[in-house]
């Protein structure tokens, strides 16, 4: 499948972690939203199929924490959400205020199976405290792990003129 050029087109500073940081406090916000209202949309269904008086009575004893379907839900909600601004613009909303993209070194945008790797390794990376981000500190090229590992690089790029 032929790579689709990303505009503007240029070659862009690679992004420090600050920025990095910056944009994912942005984007985690938007997230949490998204988790919120996918959360309320299952709870509504299960409810109708179960019951209210059902439902609270699984939701008090415990029953439901830890619910793999929803939490499997959760997680592919995630997946899609970045992996659509990323395969398509190259940035996600938060990336966009902060003026970063994700692309290929050749400028092009990037394929969903890098978008999963990123999306994986990124949660590796938190999952070891951070340091999968912290590595951008000591990378000549200022990569991540889940930029080393998807061959894939943020760059800064610059305000559009209006």
């Amino acid at each position: 499948m032929p790579r689709h050029q990303l505009r503007p087109q240029g070659d862009f500073p690679p992004v420090g972690l600050g920025r990095r940081l910056a944009a994912i406090c942005y984007d985690t916000l938007l997230c949490v939203a998204l988790l919120m209202m996918i959360t309320f949309i299952y709870k509504l269904v299960w409810m109708s199929i179960v019951g209210e008086a059902r439902l609270r009575q699984l939701s008090e004893s415990g029953a439901l924490d830890g619910d793999p379907l929803l939490s499997t839900l959760l997680l592919f909600a995630l997946f899609a959400f970045f992996a659509k601004f990323w395969t398509h613009a190259g940035q996600t909303l938060g990336m966009q205020v902060w003026g970063i993209r994700v692309q290929n070194a050749d400028g092009t945008g990037i394929s969903l199976w890098q978008a999963l790797l990123r999306f994986v390794v990124a949660i590796a990376s938190w999952l070891c405290v951070g340091l999968g981000f912290f590595w951008s500190l000591f990378d000549k090229r200022k990569r991540s792990w889940h930029d080393m590992y998807s061959e894939t690089q943020l760059v800064r790029i610059p305000k559009r003129k209006k």
